[in-house]
């Protein structure tokens, strides 16, 4: 076999010139990497129908590393090229042109084998990319063995963790697993020796501050050249920002609900009590609708604030004036904002006292006068001092009877742990209203989780079966005062006696402490706050109870959430089916408290 045989023999492309450059032999090989056949004698330096640096610059024929070696006569090495074909593709190739000498070392030409790294120069062009996108993302992107240490760790899990890579490379991935959840890491390790994929698995890790970070996690196998599995590759992204938005959705939706039930539970309270009350079905219809109309212009200013309170201003002016002006009514104070609920309750107070007043007093004729002062005292405490006074009256007396109005407003003020006096004078009557203020927005109390779908009791007492509820001791716990005065005459009517009542954390304490009772009515949030301690006091006391919310399982304390619950709205059926299980120890119920015998 000959030169030029053996030559077109082999698989990869090879050719030769002459001394000037001339091709004079190429293979089979180096045609189809050019896409072309030059012409043997004329076509010089290279075959190639264009060559480019790999930079994208255009290189020339007579500078091409062949033309250069045989100029140069030394073989060159190491330089990159590629070829462009008449058809537009390009390859990329690494040339080793050598120039041949004869026996006095004249150069007389030279051989070429070019290696197409083509494929090679698109996986790492590949490999940059995926190094660029892995080192710019911001997910957190990791490289672990099959026994969990970590092999690689980019920008992302730095940002996303706090950890340098220097930190983490060769450490145990359980290093940011928190302690609960380490048997998962042996679960997922397990899942890709099988060769599994994990995908979207939502759990929990720990940054290097010790923040709890919510992540969305995908593992997947990573295998050698023959197929075996021998690490993982993990995604985690950081849905911190997802799972507080649902948090906050979750807890929006129970204020939602508590708020709806809250309001209908006042608005069936109002209906009651204004039955109760009434004189005549006329009587009932104009109180009723009066108080309804009160609470909707208070839950009117609420929404303007996205139901984060109202300025007391607002709330005297639709109370009082009805959003127009009357000459005999003057009123100043401070600008205070009130939080929601005691806009809803100072709105009932103000509603009753300007009611009475066109009834009865200071706007009831045109020479009366009502004055309306506040003002916000910061004696140790931040406190509300609310003063309502009218003159211009003939012959005042003190009513022989308490009325609706009159204990409507005691009990809300109770409710929020201030104090109501009324002084009835000669021509004039003067009330004053202290009402303490938090120092700061409340916490709602809700805490998150599942809530189970469970009613109140269902067994209704039949009327002739009221005698059980003779003397029966009952105390109250609850800050909205028509729910509680709701609450209270029901339990009365039954023949209850109510030995207390509480509307805050301290005065429900003390309640506690110091009465002997049978059952215990508890609301489960008050005035934002939890009452955790006050399930925990009743419970030491052996007290059955039962919790009176709008809110559902997830907001009653830890530990609680079986107790047995009257949700808002409730009729007094449901009410008193519900003291009859406390009352009466019945399967599945927790034994009563011992009597004292």
């Amino acid at each position: 076999m000959n030169t030029a045989e053996l030559l077109e023999a082999l698989p990869v492309p090879v050719y030769t010139t002459d001394a000037e450059g001339r091709i004079t032999f190429y293979n089979q090989a180096a045609a189809d990497l050019w896409g072309r056949r030059p012409q043997l004698g004329t076509d010089e330096w290279c075959g190639s129908w264009r060559i480019w640096w790999p930079d994208g610059r255009r290189l020339p024929h007579d500078q091409c590393p062949m033309a250069v070696a045989l100029k140069e006569g030394r073989p060159i090495r190491g330089v990159e090229a590629v070829a462009e074909r008449p058809d537009g593709t390009r390859v990329h190739f690494l040339p080793f042109p050598t120039p041949l000498h004869d026996a006095s070392g004249r150069v007389t030409g030279a051989i070429n084998l070019l290696m197409d790294i083509t494929d090679r120069c698109r996986a790492e062009q590949d490999s940059a990319h995926l190094a660029a996108i892995v080192a710019s993302s911001d997910d957190a992107i990791v490289t672990k063995t099959l026994e969990g240490r970590i092999t690689s760790w980019n920008a992302g899990a730095t940002r996303i963790f706090g950890y340098e890579a220097a930190e983490m490379v060769g450490q145990p991935i359980t290093r940011i697993i928190p302690p609960e959840s380490q048997d998962e890491e042996q679960q997922i390790l397990a899942r890709l020796k099988r060769g599994e994929h994990i995908h979207h698995y939502e759990t929990v890790r720990i940054a290097k501050d010790g923040r709890r970070v919510d992540i969305s996690l995908t593992v997947s196998p990573l295998r050698d050249r023959f197929g075996n599995v021998v690490g993982a590759s993990k995604i985690a992204r950081d849905i911190t920002e997802r799972k507080n938005a649902e948090r906050l959705q979750r807890l929006l939706m129970e204020e939602l609900s508590h708020r709806i039930k809250n309001t209908l539970a006042t608005t069936q309270a109002i209906a009651s009590q204004s039955l109760h009350r009434a004189k005549s079905p006329s009587d009932f219809v104009a109180s009723f609708s009066g108080r309804v109309q009160a609470l909707a212009r208070a839950h009117e200013l609420l929404t303007q604030t996205n139901l984060q309170g109202a300025e007391i201003k607002e709330l005297v002016h639709e109370q009082v004036l009805l959003g127009g002006a009357d000459g005999r009514i003057s009123c100043s104070g401070p600008v205070l904002m009130l939080d929601a609920q005691a806009a809803v309750h100072v709105s009932l107070v103000v509603h009753e006292l300007a009611t009475n007043a066109r009834k009865y007093g200071a706007l009831s004729n045109p020479n009366g006068r009502l004055s309306i002062e506040w003002e916000l005292r910061t004696n140790g405490e931040r406190k509300l001092v609310f003063d309502w006074k009218e003159s211009g009256l003939p012959r005042v007396t003190a009513p022989k009877e308490r009325g609706f109005g009159s204990e409507l407003i005691d009990k809300t003020v109770q409710s929020h742990g201030g104090e109501f006096s009324v002084r009835y004078e000669t021509n004039g009557i003067s009330c004053q209203i202290s009402l303490p203020l938090p120092q700061s927005a409340p916490n709602s109390g809700i805490q998150l989780a599942a809530p189970k779908d469970q009613t109140s009791p269902s067994v209704l007492p039949q009327p002739d079966s009221l005698s059980m509820f003779q003397g029966k001791q009952i105390i109250v716990i609850e800050d909205e005062p028509l729910v509680a005065m709701d609450l209270e005459s029901s339990l009365a009517a039954a023949g209850c006696d109510i030995v207390g009542a509480a509307g805050t954390i301290e005065r429900a304490k003390t309640l506690i402490a110091n009465a002997e009772c049978d059952a215990a009515l508890i609301d489960a949030n008050l005035a934002g706050h939890p009452v955790d301690e006050l399930a925990a006091a009743l419970t030491h006391k052996n007290i059955p109870f039962a919790f009176v919310t709008g809110y559902g399982r997830a907001a009653l304390p830890s530990g609680y959430r079986e107790a047995l619950i009257l949700h808002k709205p409730f009729s007094q059926e449901q009410l008193l089916a519900l003291v009859q299980v406390l009352l009466y120890q019945r399967p599945g119920v927790v034994p009563l408290r011992q009597k004292k015998r």
